[in-house]
């Protein structure tokens, strides 16, 4: 088993609990992970407020947001 980064074993450890109390399955890390894929990939809408440069900052948080949850679910699936 490989080792997590610790937000991706934040996530695993969080899910754990949860799992632990209303009964585990195997394998659950793909069903994680493609919970934070689903999130990753939700529409996002641009804030009326953001125009000419503030959308380009705006937008480049959001893609890396996306890219670092999408990095989890990776990183969750082989676990």
């Amino acid at each position: 088993m490989a080792d997590l980064s610790p937000a991706a074993q934040a996530i695993w450890d969080a899910f754990n609990a949860t799992a632990e109390r209303v009964g585990t399955f195997e394998d659950y890390g793909d069903a994680l992970a493609a919970a934070i894929c689903a999130a990753a990939d939700q529409p996002y809408a641009v804030p009326p407020w953001y125009r000419g440069d503030d959308y380009w900052t705006y937008r480049n948080g959001v893609d890396a947001e996306r890219n670092r949850l999408l990095t989890l679910a990776t990183e969750l699936e082989s676990h």
